[in-house]
């Protein structure tokens, strides 16, 4: 049996900010996929001036945060 939710290819986004050059991001079907990409990209960004990396869920027509870095509190 599959869930709609696990059938989804654009369920996990992930999104990188700076402020000198464009964005890019992705999305995975997968949360664990996602996770993985997350410290990928922080490892591979986070010298960029004002690098900022988000991973964000899918849930119908909204998004909700699931981890930010640089942390902002």
């Amino acid at each position: 049996m599959t869930s709609s939710a696990a059938a989804d290819p654009i369920r996990f986004h992930l999104t990188l900010s700076t402020t000198e050059h464009p964005g890019m991001h992705g999305w995975w079907p997968k949360e664990v996929t996602a996770q993985g990409k997350f410290r990928e990209w922080i490892g591979a960004y986070s010298k960029m001036p004002a690098a900022r990396v988000t991973l964000t869920v899918r849930a119908g027509a909204s998004e909700r945060l699931l981890e930010s870095w640089p942390n902002v509190s």
